[in-house]
């Protein structure tokens, strides 16, 4: 249980470092040119969640948050010990810290700090938490999908 831990700590300070240091050159500037034409450095104060849902709903995200957060722990405490559910953890790691590092702009700031933002088309301007929920969430797709059987559900489901 050590490992997961120390890794969604990990992962949490690379993106708190990130987006204090967003903070600290990218705020005064608002925008810096990465790479032109697909990539760009953008401060934004984001308020609500995904493509701006919920904006000014502070407290509701933040419960939200929490409830999934609780029930990450609760799934990940109840899968099988099985070697074959290791990218399964992996991906409720990912989700875990994203939503972790989220929740900790939302309680100290008030607000998500964004930085990054495709210029080559329109996307919201997003953060490092951020590519750790869709990484984390494209992986639990694909297990779900395609690896994980059916009868290993059910078997978790008569467990639980």
């Amino acid at each position: 249980m050590f490992l997961p831990i120390l890794a969604a700590v990990v992962l949490i300070l690379l993106d708190q470092g990130t987006k204090l240091w967003a903070l600290a050159s990218l705020k005064p500037i608002h925008n810096m040119t990465l790479m032109e034409g697909f990539l760009d450095l953008t401060f934004v104060e984001n308020r609500g969640v995904a493509f701006g849902m919920f904006s000014g709903q502070r407290w509701f995200i933040l419960l939200l948050t929490g409830v999934i957060a609780v029930g990450l722990i609760y799934f990940y405490m109840t899968l099988p010990k099985k070697k074959e559910y290791r990218p399964v953890r992996v991906a409720l790691v990912l989700i875990l810290s994203g939503a972790v590092g989220n929740i900790i702009d939302r309680l100290f700031r008030g607000y998500v700090v964004d930085f990054f933002e495709f210029t080559f088309f329109e996307w919201p301007v997003f953060n490092v938490a951020d590519i750790y929920v869709v990484a984390g969430v494209i992986l639990l797709a694909f297990m779900i999908l395609f690896v994980v059987k059916d009868e290993d559900l059910e078997l978790r489901r008569k467990k639980g």
